[in-house]
């Protein structure tokens, strides 16, 4: 990597009687300072230099080992140092008006990318050329270049990961199993009055007969995996705030997907009065009139499930002696905007799921994830009977914070557990994922600073049990005559219950 930047300390006073000085101080900088950390021979270094009045305006430039622009503000606290007393003067702020910098990448861009802040991007095969305009302080001390090189590194490496598909290994088919119905579940529950479509875009209400399901698949993790691996019921926040999603790492990218969630900007009845009178004179809702009353998102709703149960550990050291810990939820509904991906109650906004989460160890957390796997394959097989696989796959955080192929990570990763769908048979769409494992490593714990007492460590895992993606492979598969269902649920079912009947 190679750094030029073109910068100036802007002093609170005149400097010219003193600069003589200077190149005695420009000397100090380039060999103490400006190659502090480095390598030998590595580093940074002031090439011009030039005193006008108030200013000291420098050329410098750098290797990786020490940025420009981190050079820049270790030479305004250097003369701080020197010059603070001797003349008065200290350094009110740092500038850059010119800044280029060249790096290698690790491959050649598929497109060119979009970069915030960024005066120009040239690409030359793997070689990246940015350049700046005039940047302040803030953006110079902040990490501001730093993030933005890695954000071009992410996006060029971004485009040649093309999704779970290059990162998949299948790990374990079940026997071929065959299907009862060849229909789409969607259509089956809607037409015998199972589901109705909600008031909300991808929303479904569930009748007496569909919740029944719902249950019986909890029931049966309840029994088969969470009483006998000791999970604890918990209820966690379904509104989860900026502050959560920059520390879990979802902040990076889910824009896209979130339902935001905006609070008035007064509780006071003569702020909203105006909108509640247009609406009883016109009988509709004036959304403009409802936006303008709005304060900024505070964030949206629950997007994960488990980012928002951190903050209860949040800043704590959690005692040895309770290790591992395992906890679920199933207290309310996940949000996702699911844009043109909407397709009958296995891609939906609203959905349900259980929310497994463990920490502990790196041993614990990884024993804890394998008893999951072999419990969920116990149920699918034994109780279920489906038609299913199981396959290793890369999750999204490891390809965006690089830690694919790292083998101190290795145990890290996500095991996805797929359905078969009878009637998209020969289909790239044939295949829903339908459940997963994840071990996470110690990625939430470092966000939210959460330690073990024994000082090692501390890693977690999570697990979503989507109960509408549950129910679509086993309707898909089985069909809706609950007496014809595996023994392993239509035992706990009981059959199906008196639903509603419309005139």
């Amino acid at each position: 990597m190679r750094f030029h930047l073109e910068g100036r300390l802007v002093l609170s006073g005149d400097i010219s009687k003193a600069a003589s000085d200077i190149p005695a101080f420009i000397e100090e900088a380039n060999a103490t300072v400006l190659v502090k950390g480095a390598p030998a021979g590595k580093g940074a270094r002031v090439g011009l230099f030039n005193v006008k009045g108030d200013t000291l305006e420098v050329t410098i430039d750098s290797d990786e080992f020490v940025r420009s622009h981190d050079a820049l503000v270790r030479l305004a606290k250097l003369f701080g140092q020197r010059f603070g007393r001797k003349l008065a003067v200290g350094v009110r702020r740092v500038e850059a008006d010119n800044y280029l910098i060249e790096m290698e990448l690790e491959r050649e861009p598929l497109q060119l990318a979009r970069i915030p802040f960024v005066e120009t991007l040239r690409f030359d095969g793997k070689r990246c050329t940015v350049t700046f305009g005039k940047l302040d302080e803030k953006f110079l001390s902040e990490k501001y270049v730093d993030r933005i090189l890695t954000l071009i590194k992410d996006k060029v490496n971004a485009q040649h990961y093309a999704g779970k598909s290059e990162h998949w290994e299948q790990v374990f088919r079940s026997p071929e199993r065959p299907a009862l119905t060849d229909q789409d579940p969607t259509a089956l529950l809607e037409k015998e009055g199972w589901i109705r479509r909600g008031a909300s875009r991808g929303q479904w209400i569930f009748g007496p007969e569909m919740t029944r399901l719902f249950r019986t698949f909890e029931r049966i993790v309840e029994r088969e995996l969470l009483e006998p691996l000791g999970f604890q019921e918990m209820i966690f926040p379904k509104l989860e705030p900026f502050s959560v999603w920059e520390r879990s790492g979802h902040a990076k990218g889910i824009y896209p997907e979130v339902y935001y969630v905006c609070p008035p900007k007064s509780r006071d009845p003569a702020f909203w009065e105006e909108v509640i009178d247009h609406y009883r004179i016109t009988n509709e809702v004036p959304l403009e009139k409802i936006r303008d009353r709005l304060d900024l998102p505070v964030g949206g709703m629950t997007y994960a499930q488990c980012p928002a149960l951190w903050t209860f550990f949040q800043g704590r050291t959690i005692a040895n002696d309770r290790m591992p810990i395992r906890v679920f939820d199933r207290s309310g509904t996940s949000h996702r905007y699911e844009s043109g991906g909407l397709h009958g109650i296995e891609r939906v906004d609203e959905f349900h799921r259980m929310e497994l989460v463990w920490l502990g160890t790196r041993q614990q957390t990884v024993e804890t994830a394998t008893a999951l796997a072999e419990g969920y394959r116990r149920i699918f097989e034994a109780f279920l009977e489906l038609d299913w696989r199981m396959a290793r796959v890369t999750p999204w955080f490891m390809a965006q914070e690089r830690l694919v192929g790292d083998a101190d990570q290795s145990e890290i990763g996500t095991t996805d557990y797929e359905g078969r769908l009878p009637y998209r048979k020969g289909t790239a769409e044939e295949w829903l994922e339908f459940q997963n494992v994840s071990v996470n490593g110690t990625k939430y714990p470092r966000g939210f600073t959460v330690k073990l007492q024994s000082g090692e460590p501390l890693w977690s895992g999570c697990s979503g049990i989507g109960l509408e993606r549950w129910a679509a492979v086993f309707v898909a598969q089985k069909g809706m005559d609950s007496a014809a269902w595996p023994a392993g649920v239509r035992g706990p079912y009981g059959g199906t219950p008196r639903g509603i009947r419309f005139l």
